[in-house]
């Protein structure tokens, strides 16, 4: 990796629609779908245990930041759901932020509490901030899904006009 370019790690429901949204950000290198957060070494679609579906995230940071990610992140998922996003529900679905260092934490930490204070999602969010851990690539067949089936099933949209305020400090 060159050195501007960094990793982030998040989950937010089905990896399909996350992928295929987050990839055509400005900034971002590359993508890939799988697992993480769990508890099965060598996880795969049919035996992945506790892992959440997630997607890691290349990005040149010359370009966006950890910041930018997510507030994309919190527009096209709803974070207050608990191991829900559309008709995905199960532990596979939860929204997750998987950190790589201090300050990613930190950047994480403060964006939800921005997301909380905003009101635009009907309850506070429920998004775990972890330390990242073991990523275990999905299949060939779930990577790039909706580049080859456009039609395909996802949660995830942008909602127009949705714009993450900062908390005022006071």
């Amino acid at each position: 990796m060159a050195a501007q370019t960094q990793r982030a790690v998040l989950a937010g429901g089905c990896f399909w629609g996350m992928q295929d949204l987050i990839r055509k950000l400005p900034g971002v290198t590359e993508t890939r779908v799988g697992y993480t957060g769990g508890d099965v070494p060598n996880a795969t679609y049919r035996n992945h245990g506790t892992h959440a579906e997630a997607i890691e995230i290349l990005f040149d940071a010359e370009k966006t930041d950890f910041r930018a990610l997510l507030e994309f992140f919190f527009q096209i998922h709803d974070p207050s759901t608990k191991n829900r996003q559309g008709n995905d529900i199960g532990l596979s679905y939860r929204s997750a932020i998987y950190y790589v260092d201090d300050e990613q934490k930190r950047i994480a930490e403060d964006t939800i509490a921005d997301v909380d204070a905003s009101g635009l999602w009907p309850g506070k969010a429920v998004t775990e901030v972890e330390p990242v851990g073991p990523f275990w690539e999905a299949e060939p067949e779930h990577q790039d899904y909706l580049e080859r089936y456009p039609e395909g099933y996802t949660c995830h949209f942008p909602r127009p006009g949705w714009r993450l305020p900062a908390r005022t400090q006071g």
